[in-house]
């Protein structure tokens, strides 16, 4: 009998335990409108109550189930008329009841000190490693992510990893990747680097058009080159100002493979250092596209006909690649967008053109080969430099379409953090061309409001078939921002783990997780 009493004490307190689990994990789940509502509901019962307790306690102390100031006011009674009900004299009166201590401050009084408030005001305090596993780990078990997960949080003001589900297994990144390609090109170029398209002579009567890997230089850009050229030959920049020429174009810049290992693709053209709006053969500026079977010589056309148009006759328009000789006189040239604006554009729209051109900046700024196998050595090199944990990790290419890549979910936050410190400022732009949830980029049709994280979540998305990545920034409800990877393979199910991903990113941004 007694056996029995004890395992059902037993099973009581851990019934008991099990629902305190949960309303912990539900309060650090919700959203700061939740809880201001349930703060509400609960101070109103509290003061409901503290009033009861109040009035009976005004009422006097109770006696064998009667008050006593009821058997008070009976004896009056018996002993007097009844008739005189406002004299406060004589035995059996009592007095007043005191008045009660206000319940609730004054509004907008000074509240008392509490945790993480005891010094450092102003300065919210970090997630609890307990609190943020209750909020995270039972939505990383949501049956849509494949059977590889990983994940890593780290609170951006301290460095300190708050959440580790396998983050130090490289898996593949997808379009996250991007996140180390621009670190690596913003820290080898510099954010205000422009690539230059120049136009040089070579030799009389010919002219070549040499990329410089600017995959951005647009139709209306390539007309004023074209211009430009025509005025400089015109003038007589040298050689008696010839105004008929024959028209090459250089390609060395780049060496190896141009063509991707996933072949013809929409979503990304030959990889080759001259190209006008990313080969694209639409009006579209990002995302997939039909595209030029060869954008280098499709260039060369296209300068052609400008030249034309601007005066200049033109006998021959090659149809091969040449190289420019050394030293040869720059008619003229035209000069991307500062790096850190493309960087900007290759994180918002997850332009694959853009990423693979940043990664052979950095390759070419440390004297590495503009290829993809030299890409990948000298962005690995770059990030070792910052400190960046780069073990296990393969940059098959910059833009995350191989699924040769790999990058650990905790090199995709130390990216993160080491963009939000002030000790590299010129990392920046890779926290601006994030995009918002709900608002801009890739994130733009997810995220539906704001509970679910429109406009608090700034993240680069990743996504191949059996891949979703999410990677980004959140201010918790709390006011601390952190940084964050969530990584999953093998999924069946693209919509629903994408879904997951976004749960999991706005759940962080909701909670205060204390």
């Amino acid at each position: 009998m007694r056996d029995r009493a004890v395992r059902a004490t037993a099973a009581t307190v851990e019934t008991a335990r099990a629902a305190v689990r949960r309303t912990r994990r539900r309060w650090r789940a919700a959203t700061p409108q939740q809880r201001q509502t349930w703060r509400l509901t609960a101070g109103s019962a509290a003061v409901g109550l503290v009033v009861a307790i109040a009035a009976v306690t005004a009422a006097g102390p109770w006696d064998s189930g009667q008050r006593t100031a009821e058997r008070a006011r009976a004896a009056d009674r018996e002993d007097g008329s009844g008739a005189d009900h406002t004299s406060d004299k004589g035995p059996g009166m009592v007095a007043p009841a005191p008045s009660a201590h206000p319940v609730l401050p004054a509004l907008g009084g000074e509240p008392k000190a509490g945790p993480g408030r005891e010094r450092g005001a102003g300065v919210p305090p970090p997630p609890t490693l307990e609190g943020l596993a209750d909020a995270l780990e039972p939505l990383m078990e949501d049956a849509a992510l494949g059977p590889v997960r990983t994940a890593s949080v780290v609170d951006a003001a301290s460095g300190r990893q708050l959440l580790d589900v396998d983050s130090g297994r490289p898996v593949t990144p997808a379009s996250t990747i991007k996140l180390a390609t621009a670190v690596a090109a913003l820290s080898a170029r510099g954010p205000e680097y422009r690539i230059e398209t120049r136009v040089v002579r070579a030799g009389e009567g010919k002219v070549i058009l040499v990329g410089g890997g600017d995959p951005t230089l647009s139709a209306e850009q390539l007309d004023k080159l074209a211009r430009d050229t025509a005025r400089a030959l015109k003038d007589g920049g040298g050689e008696g100002g010839a105004v008929e020429v024959s028209v090459g174009y250089d390609t060395s810049l780049y060496s190896g493979p141009a063509r991707h290992s996933i072949g013809v693709n929409e979503n990304l053209a030959l990889v080759t250092p001259l190209m006008v709006n990313e080969g694209r053969l639409d009006e579209s500026r990002h995302g997939p596209a039909p595209r030029a079977v060869d954008p280098a010589p499709a260039a060369a056309r296209a300068f052609t006909q400008r030249l034309t148009k601007a005066g200049v006759k033109v006998t021959r328009t090659a149809t091969r690649p040449a190289t420019a000789p050394k030293g040869a006189e720059e008619l003229a040239a035209h000069r991307s967008a500062p790096l850190a604006a493309l960087a900007e554009q290759a994180l918002t729209h997850s332009d694959n053109d853009i990423a693979e051109a940043l990664a052979r900046q950095t390759a070419l700024a440390d004297g590495a080969p503009a290829s993809f196998e030299g890409a990948d050595e000298a962005v690995r090199k770059r990030l070792a430099k910052l400190g960046l944990p780069v073990k296990g990790a393969r940059f098959a290419d910059g833009s995350g379409l191989s699924r040769d890549d790999r990058v650990p979910a905790s090199l995709l936050t130390s990216i993160l953090a080491q963009a939000v410190g002030g000790e590299h400022p010129e990392l920046r732009p890779v926290l601006s061309g994030l995009p918002v949830a709900g608002f801009t980029g890739t994130l733009k049709s997810r995220y539906p409001d704001a509970e679910r994280g429109a406009g608090l979540v700034r993240a680069k998305t990743g996504t191949l078939t059996g891949v979703n990545t999410l990677a980004g920034t959140v201010v918790d409800a709390d006011g601390r921002q952190l940084v964050f990877a969530f990584m999953t393979t093998g999924t069946t199910d693209r919509q629903g783990a994408g879904a997951a991903l976004d749960k999991l990113a706005s759940s962080l941004a909701n909670c205060g997780c204390r």
